[in-house]
């Protein structure tokens, strides 16, 4: 068994001022998943995009909002909740209020891939 203290877990900047802590999963694909802490300040939003493989992000704090292609209006992302996006399906999110959007994803591949979709 491993032990993964996430202070000791390098952040990963992403563009628009959000970031990333691999917690499981490495350069190397060893693991058979990746998970992953994203921290994303207020107003933050992703571009359109899918995974080629099923993702599961869990609201840990902070409030936000998810687009499903296929699923009517918006999502309220709140702690309490988690999204299950099946592989290929094309998303969104963003942060809403006055706090960072932390949210725990669960890549079901040894390596997060993320296809950006043109709007």
């Amino acid at each position: 068994m491993s032990l993964v203290n996430h202070n000791d877990v390098p952040l990963q900047p992403f563009p628009g001022g959000a970031t990333y802590q691999t917690l499981v999963g490495d350069d190397e694909g060893s693991t058979p998943v990746r998970i992953g802490i994203q921290t994303s300040p207020p107003g933050y939003a992703t571009p359109t995009h899918s995974h080629p493989y099923m993702e599961v992000i869990t609201i840990l704090s902070g409030s936000g909002e998810a687009w499903i292609e296929g699923q009517e209006g918006l999502a309220t992302l709140e702690p309490g909740v988690t999204l299950v996006l099946p592989a290929h399906q094309p998303h969104w999110f963003r942060a809403t209020g006055d706090q960072p959007l932390v949210t725990c994803g669960v890549h079901a591949s040894p390596d997060r891939i993320v296809d950006i979709h043109e709007a």
